[in-house]
């Protein structure tokens, strides 16, 4: 199943939402965020479908591979829906069986905030399924450059964001292949109590973090091989310029939120 997971992983293709300036796709990725507890309606999540999956299209992303990266969050959904679904109060009792009651409120919520945390992990993570890692960090910086008014080290923060995020995809890789290494040794990751499970990840988490510490230091390395010094007096040879396809990306967005604000605010039932 780690292997399976595309969290931060970055997906090459020729599309129009690839081509996009990431702090367009940044601010982008922000909005959507919001826009998702902007309703709880229907017809709300209807106009989120039906954005995301232009987006989607637009970016020759294929579904599925986008569908994978739900696998790491299945028991996050689980315990979030039961929980929704269990333990909200309501006048309207569906079911009612020892102490446990469904209510059609606990339903309403339970399908919607589950809807909600798919949305959400879906639209996130295409933000980095169509930007390279050098776009991403260039994007976070001029993003944050305001905040060097108060002397914020900037360049570092996105730096350090954009590798952390890099970084995600080759730790499940190396964690799969340590867990296939240790089951041909006969660990066993599956059977046994919670605390016999916690004691036979041991074997797992210790070579991992001698391996990311490992590459965390030859990437070290790498970087002062290469005079790194921060973002100071730094500057790039493909500086970020906005092009045509860029406003009309912000027209969109600014039309997609206002879509939203404005059916939320005169429209009593969305």
């Amino acid at each position: 199943m780690i292997r399976d997971m595309t969290i931060g992983q970055y997906y090459p293709a020729e599309s129009v939402i690839h081509r996009l300036d990431p702090r367009v796709k940044l601010l982008g990725t922000l909005l959507y965020i919001i826009s998702l507890f902007l309703f709880n309606s229907f017809w709300g999540y209807l106009i989120i479908i039906l954005f995301l999956g232009s987006v989607i299209k637009a970016s020759k992303v294929p579904f599925k591979f986008m569908v994978k990266g739900l696998k790491a969050i299945v028991v996050l959904l689980l315990f979030t829906v039961i929980f929704n679904l269990f333990l909200t109060p309501g006048e309207h009792v569906l079911v009612s069986w020892w102490i446990f009651t469904i209510t059609e409120e606990g339903l309403h919520s339970a399908i919607f905030m589950g809807l909600r945390i798919v949305f959400l992990i879906v639209g996130s993570s295409l933000m980095t399924f169509t930007t390279t890692p050098n776009n991403l960090t260039d994007g976070l910086e001029s993003g944050l450059g305001p905040l060097k008014v108060l002397h914020v080290p900037v360049h570092e923060i996105a730096m350090m964001m954009s590798i952390a995020l890099r970084f995600i995809p080759i730790l499940l890789e190396e964690t799969d292949k340590i867990m296939k290494a240790q089951m041909a040794r006969g660990a066993n990751f599956e059977e046994g109590n919670l605390i016999q499970k916690a004691k036979s990840l041991v074997p797992l988490l210790v070579p991992l973090f001698v391996s990311a510490f490992r590459r965390a230091d030859d990437l070290a390395m790498a970087m002062e091989a290469r005079c790194y010094h921060g973002g100071a007096n730094r500057t790039k040879m493909k500086p970020l310029k906005y092009q045509a396809r860029d406003r009309w990306g912000y027209v969109i967005l600014v039309s997609y939120i206002g879509l939203l604000v404005g059916l939320n605010i005169f429209v009593p039932w969305f």
